[in-house]
């Protein structure tokens, strides 16, 4: 199947123009307390990706496809979450092993419920991603980190860690996003915080930015051979701005404006912000029958 193209010179000449070169940076203690203390952000994120995706192929499907499974693997993932993922993976599965490695108990006892009682022996690990001490060496044939490496501190550590339990002739799988990616959320919101007179440094990038499908590359050949990256592009596209809104509030914390308390910023902000945004959205909607927010992401496979 050809991969749809939603990149053009007007996308492009728009992320030149508002996506910052700083990013936002959140501590491990802020992502396990806050953003992953319930399962609400993923859950958002999680159906809209499917509810408007353009693209006939999911993105977890070709996530999926990258790990080349035979059935019979040991299976790690770093950060899994609330077990979204694993449940569309396991049936790939059905004579391997999965182990679910997350810091955040919330989200991991919400993937524990998710998999109960599936004929996959699963293996449930609160640690952080840079943290796999109590595992074994050569132990896993695939392990993948998917949208989470951002929030892990020692990104050298855990690198060395994966390749230290992976065996030989695995696949490590690293999914993350282009700084470009999202950019019509992004210009939204920037242009109802300049309205707003909000204060300079919320005009962050997402905080992938730390490790991204640009950047990730050199990080990760200092402990892997070799290392390809794998693209993939989905366009998000809503008829009603209320879908949309709770994607962007709920789903990424008012493009991260809302991610940590801020004395600067009460309530009514927020209130302003939205009604902001959520007025421009529905005129483009008006205007071009939809509003979409392309999704410029992919893999980096480390083998």
């Amino acid at each position: 199947m050809t991969q749809p193209d939603f990149r053009t010179p007007e996308l492009d000449d728009l992320a030149q123009r508002i996506i910052p070169q700083e990013h936002f940076e959140f501590p491990t203690e802020t992502a396990r307390d806050r953003f992953f203390a319930d399962t609400r952000m993923l859950d958002v994120k999680q159906l809209v990706h499917n509810a408007f995706r353009t693209n006939p192929r999911s993105m977890v499907d070709h996530m999926i496809s990258n790990l080349e499974l035979t059935g019979t693997e040991d299976l790690l993932d770093l950060g899994c979450g609330n077990g979204f993922i694993l449940e569309h993976l396991r049936p790939h599965l059905a004579d391997g092993t999965i182990t679910g490695l997350d810091n955040a108990p919330a989200v991991l006892d919400a993937a524990r419920r998710r998999l109960h009682g599936t004929a996959t022996p699963f293996t449930w690990i609160e640690s952080s991603a840079d943290d796999l001490t109590m595992l074994d060496d050569d132990s896993f044939d695939r392990v993948m980190a998917n949208y989470m490496i951002h929030y892990v501190p020692d990104l050298e550590r855990c690198f060395a860690g994966v390749r230290r339990v992976m065996r030989p002739g695995g696949i490590f799988q690293l999914t993350t996003d282009r700084p470009d990616s999202m950019v019509e959320m992004y210009d939204v919101h920037f242009a109802a915080l300049r309205a707003l007179d909000a204060p300079a440094d919320l005009f962050k990038a997402t905080p992938k930015g730390r490790l991204s499908l640009e950047t990730g590359a050199a990080q990760l050949k200092r402990h892997f051979d070799r290392v390809k990256k794998v693209t993939w592009q989905d366009q998000l596209r809503f008829t009603d701005p209320l879908p949309f809104m709770e994607f962007y509030a709920t789903g990424h914390n008012h493009c991260c404006a809302s991610s940590v308390p801020d004395p600067r910023l009460d309530e009514s902000f927020y209130e302003n912000l939205r009604a902001l945004v959520e007025k421009e959205v529905k005129r483009r909607i008006d205007a071009n029958g939809y509003f979409a927010v392309t999704k410029f992401t992919g893999s980096f496979l480390c083998r």
